[in-house]
């Protein structure tokens, strides 16, 4: 046998990175300059890096919120001790804002940053609840697992003006077209930073990018390896739900196994209690308890089938079953039927399951990285949107490709989703009812039972109507029992929303995009260009969009450029000057160009003062486009040119959808609908209301909504950061004018006779349409359109930090938010602003309080406000809430653990109608070797 022995020249280099106060940085960076040779000091702060470079040549080391040293190694086997001093937050480097390193400083637009030191410290129960202490920030809590971020207003919980990317991958939902929280997202020990881009951001990042992006970054296993971990556990403490054991907890396992291969696999898994949803406040604010026979709560499902029972009587005579002139003996009013808890129709299991893997290749070692990301993400939430929605066993997945170094990426990948067993509870509640006993029958009982309460047994009205819902409610399924439990299996099982609530849904995007920045190549200024292609595959089985018969697939492509040059006007006195051009096109609309241009003027090392003009825009969302989903109340269709036709409706006197009149005038007992009429022959529903209590046909008014386009927006902002003495400062103002706003206009259409009121029923002078609505014989929609009305926004925020009392970390930040849209005059037109005017935030403590001991406490306040939905609109009351945790460093097992508490002062709070109060989060975590 022969050896061959091959040897060749290595330097080996050791040391120790300490702060200013003497205490070991783990995860500092230490990077051969020129390179992307490097390590990370481990928990002690101690480092050894081995290369088969020769001295001499430069070492970079940095930790995040301290200043960089760049330190000559002159020797083989040279020892370093390295001290850091504790920068401030103007040090920070962000990429988001020009899609290029710069300090956040110098960035040409706002932008907020959350990095290590503040994943560590914070209050919340993770890093992304800590987000929400952010000036400028709303989180709105859909449940445990489930919280959507937002900037500058126009926030709902299918918040599709706002982005969310990991590592540069859209994860929002496919079907859904916005991120379910952090589901997709990052198991804490891998995050390496976050950032924030409040306000219009299409120049660079497309059509979503429209009120703000949040950017998560991982870590990379060439630089960050090893094994870390973390476990919490606790419990939630909420009066709706009482106390229930939480348990949260994630590893990441990283290594590099040569200068050219590392590897990575992070799992997470979270189990819980959801918050409870207990409200039984009516849900059309007319002031109704569950004692009045037409109650429709809001968590309360299955009373949203309501009828007119005098009409029901009209019906039982024609059939022989009433004598005539019964009718005058029935009320002209709208009884509803009886309905069922929420609490009733879920088990509230929250839990998320969360994986990804990632390959990454660096052939020449250096900077020029192939990479292959996994991800997978399953779980049990709550989603609310024009329904409350059970998303059980949901399934999201996602694969990447991608190339880059420094001045390069193209990348590709597709994100597929499956709704698994998820279920919308409002048809749950009212198919179990019809499963029991359907409409026709339980509301002829009832008018029947009213009848003969009056008449023969000489009940009062409030009895007769007593007496009348036991009577037909009688034998209904309770829960708790077998037969309940049975009807909730079978109709939880089937997506025909007429006998079932099955959500169903297997859709694709496909995404690609790149970038080439020409830094190196070009010296006068820094010049970018890249563009993207987006495909969507929407795959419902026409349970959500009207792709019952196949698939829908459209696309969207974009491309842009960045021109950003640097100007030395004197000693510290420099002008950075940045514009930024981006062309899109859908195949659905015409294609548009969204420039940006801003300028920051920095006078000294403390102070910057930034302004930009820039434009964004927002192509209709997938459901904007193809929607046809029938919710009870209404039927949402979607304004693609194409979508409304797609959407076909039965409608017959059987199940009483049609009136016999109805019937009569049409020479049928069944009649097929499609959601055109919406668009084209349809009615404000405001004003089919104002007719029904006044008889006034004067009342209606024309709706016929304009097909959906895209919505632009103009930006103005003015920013300055700097220091002041001990004094970080950071405040903005800017002003937004929209467009051609992108919301939902509420609509009926006549089945028969159209809304310009020019046909009239035969031998009279009364509108066939009017005749239509008088009798019942209408549909309500919710449509998808623009307003051309003038909608504008504008706002404030500054925040203050500081250091006192010898090192405590003080900040506090106010945000002012103001939506500027006259409400009154568009009682029909949502803009779902759903933003406190007023927000102030406010953070106290210290890392080393003693040695290896720190705390943090948090408070935020927010003032009331309205929020709008297609679920139900309302008051929500100003929040008052304050974070806690105690946390302590056992070196010896290179350990942190922390004691933390959210939302101490025990005040249960909720930020939209319908969902869960927000109780409060007791726990005590154990976090190895995160470095």
């Amino acid at each position: 046998m022969l050896f061959c022995v091959v040897s060749f020249a290595q330097t080996t280099i050791k040391g120790e990175i300490f702060d200013n106060t003497g205490l070991p940085l783990p995860g500092a960076n230490v990077v051969i300059v020129g390179t992307s040779t490097g390590t990370v000091s481990d928990f002690d702060g101690n480092f050894t890096l081995t290369t088969d470079r020769t001295p001499p040549f430069s070492v970079r080391v940095s930790y995040a919120g301290f200043t960089a040293q760049t330190i000559e190694i002159t020797t083989n086997n040279q020892t370093l001790t390295v001290t850091l001093a504790e920068g401030n937050e103007l040090d920070e480097v962000v990429i988001s804002a020009s899609r290029t390193p710069e300090r956040i400083f110098e960035s040409p637009v706002t932008v907020e940053r959350f990095g290590l030191k503040e994943i560590k410290n914070t209050a919340s129960s993770d890093f992304y609840d800590g987000l929400e202490n952010l000036k400028g920030v709303d989180i709105n809590t859909n449940s445990l697992t489930f919280k959507s971020i937002n900037t500058r207003g126009f926030a709902t919980f299918a918040n599709t003006r706002f982005m969310q990317l990991v590592d540069g991958m859209d994860n929002s939902a496919p079907a859904l077209n916005f991120p379910l929280g952090n589901l997709l997202g990052m198991t804490e020990t891998d995050v390496l930073s976050v950032e924030l881009l409040p306000g219009a951001s299409s120049a660079l990042y497309g059509a979503n990018a429209f009120n703000g992006i949040l950017f998560m970054r991982s870590k990379n296993p060439f630089d960050h390896g090893g094994i870390s971990a973390y476990m919490k556990k606790g419990i939630t403490s909420q009066d709706a739900g009482g106390d229930n054991e939480y348990t949260d907890y994630g590893i990441r396992m990283a290594y590099k196994f040569s200068e050219k291969f590392a590897a990575k696999v992070n799992f997470g898994y979270l189990k819980g209690t959801d918050w409870n949803a207990i409200s039984e406040k009516d849900k059309l604010n007319r002031g109704l308890t569950r004692a009045d026979i037409d109650y429709d709560g809001v968590n309360v499902y299955g009373d949203e089938v309501s009828t007119n029972i005098r009409e029901v009587a009209v019906a039982l005579i024609d059939r022989g079953i009433l004598p005539a002139g019964a009718e005058m003996l029935v009320p002209s009013v709208n009884v509803s039927r009886t309905g069922y808890n929420e609490r009733d129709l879920t088990d509230y299991r929250a839990e998320s399951i969360k994986a990804d893997w990632g390959l990454y290749f660096r052939p020449w070692e250096n900077d020029f990285e192939i990479q292959y990301v996994g991800k997978v993400g399953s779980g049990n939430t709550i989603y609310q949107g024009a329904n409350r929605y059970n998303i059980k066993n949901f399934f999201l997945q996602q694969h990447k490709i991608e190339v880059k170094n420094k001045n390069f990426f193209v990348r590709g990948y597709v994100t597929e989703d499956n709704a698994g067993d998820s279920y919308d509870m409002v048809f749950t509640g009212i198919n179990i009812n019809r499963d029991w006993k359907d409409d026709k029958t339980w509301f002829g009982q009832y008018t029947g039972a009213y009848f003969q309460g009056t008449l023969l047994g000489g009940l009062t009205d409030s009895q007769a109507h007593d007496f009348a819902r036991q009577t037909a409610d009688t034998g209904r399924y309770l829960p708790g029992t077998p037969e309940f439990q049975n009807s909730f299996n079978k109709v939880t099982k089937d997506p025909d929303l007429r006998t079932g609530s099955l959500f169903q849904d297997n859709s694709k995007i496909y995404h690609a995009d790149g970038n080439y920045n020409f830094a190196d190549m070009i010296d006068f200024a820094e010049i970018q260009v890249g563009g993207s292609y987006r495909r969507y595959k929407l795959n419902s089985f026409g349970t959500i969009y009207t792709d019952i018969d196949a698939p829908i697939n459209y696309s969207e492509v974009g491309v842009y450029t960045q021109l950003q040059k640097s100007l030395e006007l004197s000693e510290n006195v420099k002008l950075k000057l940045t514009g930024s051009l981006r062309y899109d096109k859908s195949e659905l609309f015409d294609g548009f160009f969204s420039p940006r241009v801003s300028g920051g003027f920095t006078i000294n090392e403390n102070h910057n003062i930034r302004a930009s003009f820039q434009t964004g825009f927002r192509n209709p969302t997938t459901q904007d486009l193809y929607i046809g989903l029938d919710v009870g109340r209404a039927i949402l269709v979607g304004a693609a040119p194409d979508n409304p036709e797609r959407d076909l409706r039965d409608y017959s006197v059987a199940d009483e959808t049609l009136s016999s009149f109805g019937a009569a005038i049409l020479g049928q007992q069944a009649i097929t609908r499609n959601g055109r009429d919406a668009y084209s022959n349809s009615f404000f529903a405001s004003s089919a209301q104002a007719f029904g209590n006044s008889g006034n046909p004067a009342d209606l008014e024309i709706a016929n909504s304009e097909m959906v386009k895209p919505e632009q927006v103009t930006s103005v902002e003015l920013g300055y950061r700097g220091k002041i003495n001990d004094f970080i400062i950071d405040a903005s103002a800017y002003y937004n004018a929209y467009n051609d706003f992108l919301a939902n206009e509420t609509v009926v259409t006549p089945f028969y006779g159209n809304v310009s009121l020019t046909d009239n029923v035969p031998g009279t002078n009364i509108p066939l349409a009017v005749a239509a609505l008088a009798n019942g014989d209408y549909q309500a929609y919710q449509t998808y359109t623009n307003t051309d009305e003038k909608v504008n926004s504008y706002g404030a925020a500054i925040q203050v930090s500081t250091k006192v009392f010898d090192g405590f970390d003080l900040s506090a930040n106010y945000t002012y938010a103001k939506l500027d849209f006259d409400v009154k005059e568009n009682p029909d037109f949502r803009t779902n602003f759903n933003t406190p005017e007023h927000k102030v935030k406010m953070s106290f403590g210290k890392t080393q309080l003693f040695k290896n001991f720190g705390f943090n406490v948090a408070w935020r306040w927010s003032d009331n406000y309205f929020w709008e939905s297609s679920f139900g609109d309302g008051d929500i009351p100003s929040i008052n809430v304050l974070d806690a945790q105690i946390n302590y460093i056992v070196p010896s097992l290179k350990s942190t653990f922390k004691l933390g508490a959210t939302n101490l002062l025990q005040e249960d709070y909720f930020t939209a109608i319908g969902t869960g109060y927000v109780g409060s989060q007791y726990y005590i975590s154990w976090t190895i070797n995160n470095l």
